[in-house]
């Protein structure tokens, strides 16, 4: 029994659709937050996190009723045409909501920032005036609690003093480029502080003054999350639904390089377009939601899919297996063992088990994963002084270089199987992301090139985890509730994705945007502890295809 690679790929256009909205979300939305409306990063981490939280109710709930449904096209397929059309029609408006604030808060950003320029002085929201030295020396104080305002260990490391004297001879006196501007000395020491600065008067003197700009916004956003909810378990489930248990963890692999394929799409479309426009997020909505409709339309050209579920259950038949089959002991003829009533109860235990274990192994891995995700482009440009639109460039040659993996990685839970693979893939996570924590967390170019090399392992190690949670998942399920199944991992996935993104700003705020890291390590450790204890789900090698072959299999 082999996998039909071509035919699997064709499956995954329906998650190159979620993919290609979802990796410009991840990287587009938190940007568009911090320049239209400065949001602390606890409170951006709650907006951030409420889609997720919504999903957390709804991916179930849509699973399920997909699972009932019949028509002609199949029981997913009118799942992923209205809600992908929904979607595009509906998401175009998200930036254009945000678009005034966001004119308001550049202007206010540029007037902050000119603190070379001459007879500079700034009022707060409360009144104060500042010139640049006071502007400058309240900066410096507030990094005593906060690195995102002057990270004083790393001016230490640079200079030889974290002295008052020492921050505002870099600060009011900067060697400037050709250009005029700042130069690197000042971008790397100073530069994020003033940026955090000028973020919380957008916040305080911008959005706080007119809160009906983040009410629409919201509003807006959560009618786009609920269209991209309704098809997303569906999409999902598809895959299990035209494939082999045996086999699915080498489909998933392919399910997830489509994926990756409409991830790179937006990922092409959002730093294209930074880089020519900083705050071009109209066009990249609108290319988004083209991307979308292309793609659904080459979904119902390639993909038949009562057709496609005919197939499977022919091969299955062929085979003599099942995708109801319950993964209860075999001799080694293949034959299966009959259990007793008190053991039948006791493998039934330990399932339901396995199976609270892995969903809390995979809210953890996420809570790990989404927290670096949804603060990803923050702490690029941030802590690290890339531009977005070069900063998406680093992100996406970690991630297509990642990319690479998801063949091997199906073969590879075939070999070792799926719970071994996710524990190595944790094992690369945790140690990538404590290394950049140390190492990668300063405005250098060592600090960059760091962090692309660790962040592409980390992108390898969760790439394995990713490929094979789910087939673990939909492994206890049988045929008639894959999509219930799918929306159990959803229902994970989405409510470490709902808390995860404020936890984290909560911390970003309490010690430093670099903190970031080191929370994600540990919640990706967490999750190897529980997948540990786990004893069902795993993959089981394909069965041989007649009696002649069991028995030359015994033979050997």
């Amino acid at each position: 029994m082999k996998l039909n690679y071509w035919k699997t790929l064709k499956v995954g256009l329906a998650f190159a659709i979620i993919m290609v909205f979802w990796t410009a979300y991840d990287y587009v939305v938190p940007l568009l937050l911090e320049h239209a409306y400065g949001l602390p990063n606890w409170l951006r981490g709650l907006v951030m996190g409420l889609d997720n939280l919504l999903s957390l109710f709804l991916l179930p709930i849509f699973g399920r009723i997909s699972d009932k449904t019949r028509t002609k096209w199949g029981k997913r397929t009118p799942f992923i045409v209205g809600g992908t059309i929904l979607s595009v029609v509906l998401m175009i408006f998200v930036p254009i909501s945000a678009n005034k604030s966001l004119k308001a808060g550049e202007e206010l950003r540029e007037q902050i920032t000119a603190t070379w320029a001459e007879g500079y002085s700034y009022t707060d929201e409360k009144g104060n005036v500042y010139d640049s030295e006071a502007l400058y020396t309240m900066i410096y104080e507030k990094g005593a609690t906060d690195s995102d305002y002057c990270d004083r260990e790393f001016l230490k490391a640079e200079t030889g003093s974290d002295s008052l004297e020492t921050y505002l001879s870099i600060a009011l006196n900067p060697e400037l480029n050709e250009d005029g501007a700042p130069g690197e000395k000042y971008e790397r020491i100073v530069e994020t502080g003033i940026n955090t600065y000028a973020s919380d008067q957008v916040y305080q003197k911008v959005t706080l003054k007119n809160l009906d700009s983040l009410i629409i916004y919201m509003v807006i956003l959560f009618f786009v999350l609920v269209a991209m909810a309704t098809f997303r378990s569906p999409a999902v489930a598809l895959m299990p639904d035209v494939t082999p248990k045996p086999l699915r963890s080498q489909a998933n692999a392919m399910i997830n390089l489509a994926g990756g394929a409409g991830g790179a799409i937006a990922f092409l479309i959002y730093t294209i377009t930074l880089m020519i426009n900083p705050t071009g997020y109209i066009a990249i909505f609108v290319a988004v939601a083209c991307s979308m409709i292309i793609l659904l339309g080459l979904f119902l050209w390639l993909v038949k899919e009562p057709k496609l579920v005919r197939e499977c259950e022919e091969l299955c038949a062929e085979y003599g297996i099942s995708n109801d089959d319950d993964d209860v002991p075999e001799k080694e003829n293949g034959e299966t063992v009959k259990l007793s009533e008190e053991e039948a109860a006791r493998h039934k235990r330990s399932r339901f088990i396995s199976f609270l274990l892995i969903l809390g192994s995979i809210f953890m891995w996420f809570m790990g994963y989404n927290a670096v995700s949804s603060n990803l482009s923050i702490y690029l440009t941030k802590i690290l002084g890339l531009s977005s639109g070069f900063g998406g460039i680093v992100s996406g040659i970690s991630m297509g270089i990642s990319a690479i993996a998801f063949i091997p990685v199906g073969i590879l839970a075939v070999k070792i199987g799926r719970r071994k693979s996710i524990m190595i893939g944790f094992g690369l996570a945790t140690l990538a992301f404590i290394l950049i924590f140390f190492f990668a967390v300063q405005r250098t170019t060592a600090a960059w090139v760091l962090y692309t090399l660790f962040y592409l392992i980390s992108g390898f190690g969760l790439i394995i985890a990713n490929v094979n949670t789910f087939p673990m998942v939909v492994e206890l399920a049988d045929s008639g509730n894959t999509g219930k199944y799918t929306g159990f991992y959803y229902a994970a996935t989405m409510s470490a994705q709902a808390i995860t993104p404020f936890i984290a700003g909560l911390v970003m705020d309490s010690f430093g945007s670099k903190y970031l890291f080191l929370y994600s390590t540990i919640c990706v450790a967490l999750a190897i502890v529980l997948m540990v204890f786990v004893k069902h789900g795993d993959s089981k090698a394909p069965p041989p295809k007649s009696k002649l072959e069991m028995l030359g299999a015994a033979d050997d």
